[in-house]
């Protein structure tokens, strides 16, 4: 498997910082909607290109299915960040990353879960 190239790096990495900033200013025990929001803003803040809630079809039989799945955020085109606001991240919040990883032909993905009381606790980093 090829290294994930800086700039990717990079973008993850201002993602990341973001996320603390919005946690360390709101904490833990909101809605992920909420977190979504002021994730976004601070996106927009730091001039980072995103889509919310982009759909993602599923592929099958040789037709594209609108199946309701959506990335929460869709971030320099290259990025996908699923957020949680969950007592702790399953197995199967980390498979719905690596699906959509796949469903999008994306080799970086981050999963944040804001109900953590370190935000570092809460982010993992997912590579194909």
């Amino acid at each position: 498997m090829d290294p994930i190239d800086a700039d990717l790096n990079d973008l993850s990495g201002e993602v990341v910082d973001a996320a603390f900033r919005v946690h360390s200013t709101l904490g833990p025990g909101l809605m992920e909607g909420v977190y979504e929001t002021c994730l976004a803003y601070e996106l927009d803040k730091r001039r980072v290109p995103y889509v919310r809630q982009l759909e993602v079809p599923v592929r099958y039989d040789g037709l594209r299915l609108e199946t309701g799945f959506r990335v929460d955020l869709f971030v320099g085109n290259r990025l996908i960040v699923e957020l949680k606001a969950v007592e702790s991240i399953a197995k199967v919040h980390k498979a719905q990353l690596l699906t959509y990883m796949k469903l999008m032909d994306q080799r970086l993905g981050l999963l944040i879960n804001f109900n953590v009381h370190l935000i570092r606790d809460g982010i993992a980093r997912l590579a194909l």
